[in-house]
């Protein structure tokens, strides 16, 4: 479950926050790491208990209502909803019992944000098709909790807020895990019952030593990129810059020496996409700009062993600025100022408590760079669109 994408975002948000904390200590950093990113399968396998909780509400409701029928007459209630099949089997599921009885997780202290989504999802036009429908079967109930999920539990402001409130590494997590979620939905099958496999925390080994490695070479040699930075931004300053822009680039450039079996175009346009994210939104042509030509001069000394598509001709670069209004890059500004104010900024702690991303105080330096057609690893915004399918 745990992806590169995921692990670049923490990386970022840690290599961030142990520059602003006073006490650099590379192997409790190197722990924050890990344990931020075992909260993160927490929430993934907490959003799974929740459809479990809310369908054990709608059996409390079913349960009183079959109470007053049979007091006071009337239709019997329909059971379709409370006793949805897929619900019933993710309930029973052998590995998320296993993780609430180790982590003794329970919604009890949450109840009423339970209730309150149960009753968003009983007033949903996606509750009403579904207990209207006549088809009834496995593939249905599977199908309303997908629906239900995406577009009720995900878009809930009340369980933002109490997630927030649990804890401060899924303030961020949050749209990426929903992904991985929604996921998981499609892939039960009711042949598997209570044995039907979720998400490993990790895919292999291999990536977890992904996530070691490129914190630790990040840190480790901080001086060494930087200079590689100082070098393609010889008339910049670097006070200008916003601190996050660096942070990003830093261990941008880890990746492209470190990791030999990452195309280049992959590893800028992953970095590229994060600075839209996480820092302002001129970020994504600056950063895009720097790391093509830090990359290019890695690649004619001989650091690394890798390949970038030509730069486009002059001309043809001032008429795609002048038709995109900026810089031609990846997915285009809009789009990740759109993801911002999606997800929100980050927030990192440093000894002066909860601080915001540093800004631009000045205009950015102007760059001929190219717009990368290799298309990078999937995102959790590429991820929420593939289950639009």
């Amino acid at each position: 479950m745990i992806n590169r994408d995921l692990i670049r975002r923490k990386i970022v948000q840690l290599t961030y926050a142990y520059y602003q904390n006073g006490n650099r200590n590379m192997d409790n950093a190197e722990k924050e790491l890990f344990f931020s990113l075992s909260k993160a399968y927490d929430l993934y396998n907490y959003q799974l208990q929740l459809i479990v909780e809310i369908t054990k509400e709608a059996r409390k409701r079913y349960d009183l209502e079959v109470t007053r029928v049979q007091r006071e007459g009337g239709d019997a209630p329909s059971q379709k909803f409370a006793f949805n099949r897929f619900a019933v089997q993710l309930e029973e599921n052998k590995m998320l019992g296993e993780w609430i009885e180790a982590k003794n997780s329970s919604w009890d202290d949450d109840i009423e944000v339970v209730r309150r989504v149960y009753t968003a999802v009983v007033e949903s036009d996606i509750y009403q098709e579904y207990m209207n429908a006549e088809e009834d079967s496995y593939d249905a109930d599977r199908e309303v909790w997908r629906k239900l999920y995406k577009n009720i539990v995900m878009n809930s402001e009340d369980i933002e807020a109490m997630l927030e409130e649990k804890s401060l590494y899924w303030n961020d997590d949050k749209d990426i895990i929903d992904t991985f979620v929604l996921k998981t939905i499609k892939r039960f099958d009711p042949a598997n019952k209570a044995n039907q496999e979720l998400l490993p925390e990790y895919k292999d080994m291999e990536d977890r030593e992904f996530a070691r490695k490129l914190f630790r070479a990040t840190i480790l040699n901080a001086d060494e990129y930087q200079k590689y930075m100082g070098r393609i931004s010889r008339n910049w300053d670097f006070s200008r810059l916003a601190y996050m822009d660096m942070v990003i680039m830093q261990i941008a450039i880890a990746e492209l020496v470190n990791f030999p079996g990452i195309p280049a175009t992959v590893t800028i346009n992953e970095y590229v996409e994060l600075s839209k994210i996480y820092s302002t939104p001129r970020s994504g042509g600056y950063v895009n700009g720097m790391l093509d030509g830090i990359a290019r001069s890695l690649i004619e000394t001989g650091v690394i062993m890798k390949e970038l598509p030509e730069r486009p001709h002059r001309e043809q670069n001032v008429q795609r600025r002048a038709g995109r209004g900026g810089f031609g890059v990846h997915s285009g500004a809009r789009e990740g100022q759109q993801r911002r104010q999606r997800i929100g900024q980050p927030r990192y702690h440093n000894n002066n408590g909860w601080n915001d991303n540093n800004g631009y105080q000045n205009d950015q330096p102007s760059y001929d760079q190219p717009s990368y057609d290799q298309p990078a690893e999937p995102t959790a915004q590429d991820n929420a669109a593939e289950e639009e399918k």
